[in-house]
């Protein structure tokens, strides 16, 4: 069952706080300073949930603010900043209790939060409020902003304790063997997405479900030493029962109790390393001083979205806080080719609401930004953030400028705890649409369009080469590999500059893949599809992961498929014909023998079905292998990566059991349109009724032992049940059909959705009834749905900083910058604080046809004969004699071969004659106007193939 009535909006960020989150509403947090910095950490707090966020500023808003602080309109200027930002704040999360105090920091107004942060403050105000909050046990957080520079402080007092130091869940794995003997020695096996070690020395575990040395199963926590990737040592075995087979070894996280020093502490320790240090870096002061009065918001997001993250650490308890300090720069910005020039006159203000990025680097730069041309894919977290800072920034506010915005999803609940343009009235909403809105009210100078395309194979017609070459870069906001990927393949084909920004709970990363300076950017990370064994699934589960997709195929088998097909039954009289005899004829027969007249219908057929699955199943597989079953003499078949299961007794007062009973009913009533009743005790007495017959075992059925995906192999039907069957089911779809105006109703399909409650009650209920066959420890309600759904953990504050640094990385392509090391990838753990910055490698070279050659690079024609015409293939290959001295021998357009010097003379002749716009119709690509070609060359060696530069041929 759902957690609260607060999941549906924060699910996402749950799986990343854990149980802590419930601490967030019943928090007070103090954030003191509201302009970029201060504005990027209140909303943070605002969008996870805060239960209380008071806002303090004395200052009033300025133009110059509106470049960084985005809560501001342009009615707000001259307004109180805190009582301008309390509204905006407001709107974006009803459950926050947002308040503005523009009075002093009283002892007595601190006294009543847990985190105090302060931005934009000075020196003297920091030692005094952080002396009090050290006293009194309040958390204390200092985030500051200069030009490129920021810095961040946090004081959690001295025996701060985190209750969850890490992230994710606990690693577990299958035992293999335990070894009697002092110390034991523990053998697992590896999961199937593991690589190296799951465990570390130290690491405290527990031990459920081994048989034969049971005494493990009731022990408490024990320290592990790691031996190699697949074994452990653990404590003293030798008096324990000798190990039988199966059980699952898992780690405990246990809390953590950090220290940290009061601020007089701290002042003491940074003058002694001062003294330590040597002599001063005058150029890092230089640099520091030359930038220090420009206010920038890609640096506002990336120190306050740190800062938001450990007010979470601070209230929630989950994670290890900063160690006090931390320094961040982006000073590499100044080593941009142009920047040494700049003057006090380029950099002056100005006047506009631009003051503070002009201050860094100049108003020739601030016009450039206004004349680009961006593509943001992706609306989501991600791209929300991209887009404030891009508004901000002035990105696209020129006469000629241009930011399109495409994402085919609609605003959905579960976005607002993150996606900062979007509220609860825009749910439903196309996503680029309310956010290209939103964008607007930020800055109405900004030229922005909302496109609700997808950006792939499919919508190449619309997003055409020349439409790439447009641009002056791309923005990757994209949740999937395949898309980030191919978006990635148009950009180097049309080069285009591509920055890719990609995060899983708190890790993050940004990619810059910059024309003929980077080296291509790569698959992110390997997909996780959740596919495993089909013998895995069906009989030999291991670990919570497997019996969940076996409830995820098990919905999909009982809810989706069957109507589906019963409903192409009821269009197609031919649909018979057309089936071979077998399963899908004795699923249609199932289904329709077992259409429900009402609800109590579907709860006696859920029971079946909990008895067929849970006792029946569990029951024939042991018939098959039983307990004592061995492979060979003294090998034992129930060991090592099989565990034994046993058969489970139906209890209408199991919860579990009746959770299964309740979401099965309700979705088979949902499929034959029956009207479903919710009510536990009218079912129960349902069930009291339901008498099933003795379980049988099946004689003559094998079961699969390899990993290969193989059908069971079933008992045949002989031709007298099969021609009994087929003529069931004409007879029952006469009689359903009837006549056109009394056509019964088709069947519903129930396609698996995340965010629909039943579909994880009866995913949860289902995955848990099959561990506890298999003795694997059952996943919570929330766990379920993630694992189930596939959802990829998030929270605002990754989102934020990830976006931040992809904005340093504008700054640095809008500027032209040829110098690979001005250019930064990044890397960040939130959870680890951990921000690496490192320059990404250089584009690789390779030899073809005796010269070198980059990745980057290409041959370029345009196809158009003397004639203006299409050229022919014979000019294509003249071409390529005439300008490199190559050879062809064979040339092809995706799988159509153009030319082939083996071919007989009347082929070759015939091809070399064709145009290439001929070619496209051949294969089924008329609109196209630009074609990528593949040619082989003589005397090409066996490498050649992934070296060869590609071949772009331009048509008229």
């Amino acid at each position: 069952m759902a957690g609260s009535e607060e999941e549906p909006r924060y699910s996402r960020q749950l799986y990343v706080l854990g149980g802590g989150a419930r601490r967030l509403p019943g928090s007070a947090v103090l954030v003191s300073g509201l302009r970029g910095t201060g504005a990027q950490v209140a909303t943070a707090l605002v969008l996870a949930g805060t239960g209380r966020v008071v806002l303090h500023d004395c200052g009033a808003a300025c133009s110059a603010d509106r470049a960084h602080q985005f809560l501001l309109g342009e009615s707000d200027l001259g307004q109180n900043r805190a009582k301008a930002s309390q509204q905006a704040l407001a709107e974006l999360n009803p459950r926050v209790v947002v308040e503005a105090h523009t009075g002093e920091l009283s002892e007595a107004f601190l006294a009543s939060f847990q985190v105090v942060v302060l931005t934009e403050s000075p020196l003297e105000e920091q030692l005094r409020v952080g002396d009090f909050c050290h006293a009194q046990g309040i958390c204390f957080i200092v985030a500051d902003t200069k030009g490129l520079a920021g810095q961040l402080f946090c004081d959690f007092g001295e025996r701060f304790v985190v209750d969850d130091p890490a992230e994710g869940d606990p690693v577990s794995a299958a035992v293999e063997h335990i070894s009697q003997g002092s110390p034991g020695v523990v053998t697992y096996m590896g999961t199937e997405n593991s690589h190296g070690h799951l465990f570390r020395d130290g690491d405290l575990v527990t031990f459920s479900g081994v048989q034969g040395m049971t005494e493990l199963n009731k022990q408490e926590p024990i320290p592990v030493h790691v031996l190699d990737a697949f074994r452990l040592e653990i404590s003293d075995t030798s008096s324990f029962s000798p190990y039988r087979c199966g059980g699952l070894i898992s780690q405990v996280q246990q809390p953590q109790e950090c220290s940290h020093a009061d601020a007089e502490r701290v002042l003491e320790l940074a003058r002694s390393l001062g003294a330590q240090q040597g002599p001063l870096d005058e150029d890092i002061v230089r640099a520091f001083a030359s930038v220090s009065a420009g206010d920038l918001c890609p640096v506002a997001a990336v120190v306050g979205a740190l800062a938001a993250q450990e007010v979470l650490k601070a209230i929630t308890g989950k994670f290890l806080p900063l160690d006090q300090w931390l320094y961040f720069d982006a000073l590499e910005c100044l080593a941009l080719a142009g920047t040494a020039q700049l003057t006090e006159t380029d950099c002056a203000p100005r006047g506009s609401r631009y003051d503070g990025q002009i201050a860094v680097f100049g108003a020739n730069f601030q016009e450039k930004l206004g004349h680009q041309k961006y593509l943001v894919v992706g609306a989501g977290a991600i791209g929300c953030e991209l887009l404030k800072n891009f508004a901000m920034m002035g990105l696209a506010a020129g006469p000629d400028g241009e930011l399109i915005i495409t994402d085919m999803d609609t605003v959905a609940l579960s976005n607002l705890h993150r996606q900062l343009l979007y509220r609860s009235a825009d749910i439903s909403e196309p996503k680029s649409v309310v956010a290209a809105a939103a964008v607007q009210r930020m800055n109405p100078d900004v030229r922005v369009t909302a496109h609700q395309n997808q950006v792939g194979p499919a919508t190449e017609i619309i997003y055409k080469d020349n439409f790439f070459r447009h641009l002056d870069g791309v923005a990757s906001a994209l949740d999937t590999i395949e898309a980030r990927t191919y978006l990635e393949r148009r950009c180097l084909r049309c080069r285009t500059p591509l920055l890719d920004s990609g995060t899983e709970g708190t890790q993050g990363n940004v990619l810059a893949m910059v024309p003929s300076l980077t080296k291509l950017l790569g698959p992110a990370s390997t997909p996780r599809d959740g596919t495993f064994p089909l013998c895995t699934l069906r009989h030999f589960p291991r670990t919570i992961q497997h019996t969940l997709q076996w409830a995820r195929e098990e919905f999909e088998g009982l809810f989706q498929l069957p109507a589906e097909q019963v409903n192409k039954l009821m269009e197609d009289p031919a649909f018979l014909e057309q089936q071979p005899p077998g399963k899908v004829l004795e699923q249609l027969w199932d289904s329709l023998r077992e259409r429900p007249q009402d609800w109590r219908d579907c709860v006696r057929w859920a029971r079946r079905r909990w008895q067929s699955c849970y006792h029946d199943a569990i029951a024939q597989l042991l018939h098959i292998y039983p307990p004592e079953h061995e492979t060979s003499p003294g090998v034992p078949f129930w060991a090592g990566d099989r565990s034994c299961p046993h058969p489970l007794t139906f209890n209408p007062d199991n919860d579990t059991h009746l959770d299964y009973v309740l979401a099965a009913a309700h979705l088979f009533a949902q499929v034959h349109r029956v009207p479903p009743c919710r009510d536990r005790g009218a079912i129960k007495a349902v069930l009291r009724d339901v008498v099933l017959p003795p379980f049988a075992p099946q004689e003559g059925l094998q079961i699969p032992l390899t990993e290969e995906p193989t059908e069971e192999a079933q008992v045949p039907k002989d031709h007298r049940q099969l021609t009994e069957l087929t003529q069931d089911l004409v007879h029952w779809r006469q009689e359903l059909v009837g006549d056109e105006d009394t056509r019964a109703p088709l069947m519903e399909p129930i396609h698996f959705e995340k965010d629909n409650d039943v579909h994880i009650d009866f995913i949860t209920a289902a995955s848990n009834l099959r561990a506890e066959n298999y003795g694997i420890s059952p996943a919570n309600w929330l766990t379920s749905k993630r694992i189930a759904g596939r959802i990829v953990p998030a929270i605002i504050t990754t989102t934020a900083a990830v976006a931040g640094l992809a904005c340093l990385e504008v700054y640095k392509l809008v500027w032209g910058c040829q110098d690979l090391s001005c250019y930064r990838n990044s890397n960040i753990s939130l959870s680890a604080c951990l921000l690496l910055r490192v320059q990404p490698p250089p584009a690789p070279t390779y030899r073809y046809g005796g010269r070198e050659w980059s990745c980057w690079d290409r041959l370029e024609m345009r196809a158009v004969g003397a004639d203006g015409q299409a050229m022919t293939v014979q000019e294509v290959l003249d071409w390529l004699q005439r300008t490199y001295g190559w050879t062809v021998t064979m040339l092809l357009c995706g799988d159509i071969v153009l030319y082939d010097s083996k071919a007989d003379a009347e082929t070759r002749a015939r091809q070399q004659a064709q145009r290439l716009s001929e070619s496209l119709e051949d294969a089924r690509m008329p609109q196209q106007q630009d074609l990528e070609l593949l040619y082989m060359c003589e005397g090409e060696d066996a490498e050649a193939e992934d070296t060869r530069p590609p071949l772009l041929c331009s048509l008229p």
